[in-house]
């Protein structure tokens, strides 16, 4: 069985030494088991009891305590400090949760809802243009103090081009839908071949957006709530924005000039903006896949001076190769191969 759990991890792509490390053996060991035939787990375990074990008595004291009128809304947690403070010990709280979670009874024990786990999100890889859009929405100031105006920004993961953006005086599901239904149309996107990743904001989860999308064919990927790395194109992208020197120090002075200076932003980062993540093209060329003719030529470059000065030159050229895929929140196998 242990053999199995580890065949299973190594297929999900983790090292075999890691997956005998997360279930306590040493990696030697596993070899070894392999290597006898039918090798299993042959590790027995203790073979007594350990001397400070809770009785019988003991642990049904403990259950009747904390399942009491008193205590039964409240934690371990808060109930091992109030039996304290009467001069009582029963159990620390490691012990308590324990017999709590062997008897089934472990249970959120307050009236406030219990914690909810956050599931990363899944991975999305792109291959191509329009596969992928991340979209969010940034803070612009204006001159009310306290007031600002709302920047929508809509980016393809894997060109990293600007393909829709628009400046508004509010927050709406509705902007949301109009501005991603005139970017899919004019980009001419296949039903059902697109993924739209957001965060949890009101207006990604309101319902005209969510119709809309569902309406045109279109996957929706969702951040954890406060987790902004599950949306980094974007957030890097209002970096990039708001840290560009012309970026005004103080407030817009009217939604106009904000859309205006957006705008200038935005035909700086797709035609003349050089991407770092994508060999130095830029996001329009990507896009439109002229990219690969500028690569050609630079790789070309590279190889006539090469042939030049071979003495100049201790390894290979400069990678020029186009990057094929971009991931949006890769996996934990994915993360390991490449860690």
């Amino acid at each position: 069985m242990i053999l199995e759990h580890v065949d299973e991890a190594r297929t999900a792509g983790a090292r075999q030494g890691e997956a005998a490390r997360l279930l306590g053996l040493d990696e030697r060991t596993v070899q070894r088991w392999r290597a006898e035939e039918g090798g299993d787990d042959r590790r027995r375990g203790p073979r007594t009891e350990p001397k400070n074990k809770l009785t019988a008595q003991e642990r049904d004291k403990v259950l009747n305590t904390v399942n009491s009128p008193e205590f039964r809304d409240l934690p371990p947690k808060q109930i091992v400090p109030r039996l304290a403070s009467r001069g009582e010990y029963l159990a620390s709280e490691p012990t308590i949760y324990r017999i709590l979670r062997q008897e089934d009874q472990l249970k959120h024990r307050e009236k406030s809802r219990p914690a909810m786990a956050r599931h990363k999100p899944d991975e999305i890889v792109a291959t191509g243009p329009n596969e992928s859009w991340s979209w969010d929405i940034t803070y612009l100031k204006s001159p009310v103090r306290g007031m600002y105006f709302y920047l929508y920004m809509v980016m393809d993961v894997w060109s990293r081009k600007i393909v829709a953006w628009d400046v508004h005086d509010a927050e709406s599901s509705e902007n949301a839908a109009a501005l991603l239904t005139a970017a899919y149309r004019r980009e001419g996107v296949t039903p059902g071949s697109l993924v739209v990743h957001m965060d949890n904001g009101s207006p990604m989860k309101g319902a005209t957006l969510l119709a809309t999308l569902q309406r045109l064919g279109v996957t929706t990927s969702y951040s954890r709530p406060s987790v902004s790395n599950d949306n980094p194109y974007s957030e890097s992208l209002f970096r990039t924005m708001k840290y560009r020197p012309a970026f005004p120090s103080g407030a817009f002075e009217s939604i106009e000039q904000a859309k205006a200076w957006v705008a200038a932003f935005v035909h700086w980062y797709n035609n003349e903006h050089l991407h770092s993540a994508i060999r130095f093209v830029t996001p329009a060329n990507r896009h439109s896949g002229r990219e690969l003719e500028i690569l050609e030529i630079r790789k070309h470059a590279y190889k006539r001076a090469r042939a030049r000065h071979p003495e100049r030159w201790s390894g290979n050229v400069r990678n020029w190769e186009p990057i094929k895929d971009v991931i949006l929140n890769p996996n934990e196998a994915r993360m390991q191969q490449t860690g």
